[in-house]
């Protein structure tokens, strides 16, 4: 699979490590000022790792995040008797709800503004100006993103029965195969289920490949995924 190496895909900007601590705890349906750090930490790890796997460029941002969740978790690990009595401590979690709380504003807030400027170039001779719908963000591509795609990997990978290396050695897969293969496929059909392009595939260098190639052919806007409600099923199809 030294193929792969070719492909490198840079996280955008706005696919940070809060990014990745927002999803999971609107994908988990946990209170943002009781986050069950433990498990959220797991999680986030697994993320890492995949994202590791994927050989995708991480920024150093979500090392120092990965960090700071531990020493979060230690802290909130720490048995009541080593806690000093005197002095009442701020819950370990509250520094990070902070900043969690004024980054979803922020994101809300340019997410908005980004629709009503979608809006606007769409609106010739508006009846009255200033009063354009709010916008739904249901019908916004931007809520497919880069964690989306890798939890649909993730459950993929994880329902791949045991490779039969007798059959999948001798098999050879390259990104550039997979991008001409998924244009071909969305050129085929309109739209194509994600989890059920995974799912015919039997060896995870194969679904690698072929991720490494969707990101790729979303990035040169080749290829779009749609999410018809958040967390629901991904498709992808291409772009007229």
């Amino acid at each position: 699979m030294s193929a792969r190496g070719e492909y490198r895909v840079r996280l955008e900007v706005f696919e940070g490590p809060l990014d990745l601590l927002l999803y999971l705890i609107r994908k988990n349906e946990v209170d943002i000022y009781d986050i069950p750090i433990e498990e959220i930490t797991r999680q986030y790890m697994e993320y890492l790792d995949l994202m590791r796997m994927l050989d995708l460029n991480i920024a150093g941002e979500f090392l120092v995040m990965a960090a700071t969740l531990m020493v979060i978790k230690s802290r909130m690990l720490l048995p009541p008797e080593e806690r000093d009595e005197d002095e009442e401590e701020e819950d370990p979690r509250w520094e990070l709800v902070r900043q969690l709380l004024e980054y979803k504003k922020f994101k809300e807030a340019a997410g908005y503004l980004e629709q009503r400027e979608a809006q606007q170039e769409n609106v010739f001779t508006p009846e009255e100006p200033g009063t354009l719908p709010p916008p739904d963000p249901s019908l916004s591509l931007a809520g497919v993103n880069i964690f989306d795609l890798i939890t649909v990997f993730n459950k993929a990978l994880k329902r791949l029965p045991r490779e039969d290396l007798r059959e999948v050695f001798g098999e050879t897969f390259t990104v550039a195969d997979k991008l001409e293969e998924l244009v071909q496929l969305t050129a085929k059909r309109r739209r194509l289920s994600l989890s059920s392009l995974f799912d015919r595939m039997r060896s995870r260098v194969e679904m690698v490949c072929t991720f490494l190639a969707l990101l790729e052919l979303m990035r040169v806007k080749q290829v779009r995924a749609i999410q018809e409600r958040p967390f629901g099923e991904i498709l992808i199809e291409g772009v007229a």
